[in-house]
């Protein structure tokens, strides 16, 4: 279990980022559930780009290990939001 924890917080911080980001940037908006998804698929994907860098976690669930993965995974949550957010006004337009 505790090899599967950074990803759960990363996925958790990763929808939270998306909210946030829906937060602050309100034309991109997708919804609570879309911001949600989209955020949790930009966690998983920041955290997993964090450790291809060698910034990532290393499965250990100290202080640093857990801040990276709530950095990696609300980054990565909320820049993929943005970017959905982005192509789907650009399509309906």
């Amino acid at each position: 279990m505790e090899e599967y924890l950074p990803l759960i917080i990363q996925l958790i911080s990763g929808a939270l980022g998306g909210n946030l980001a829906a937060k602050l940037l309100p034309k991109l908006n997708l919804g609570t559930l879309g911001n949600s998804i989209s955020g949790i698929l930009g966690g998983g994907l920041g955290g997993y780009l964090l450790g291809m860098l060698g910034l990532g976690t290393d499965g250990g669930m100290d202080v640093t290990g857990i801040l990276g993965s709530i950095a990696g995974g609300g980054v990565g949550g909320g820049v993929i939001m943005a970017i959905i957010g982005a192509i789907k006004g650009a399509i309906s337009k």
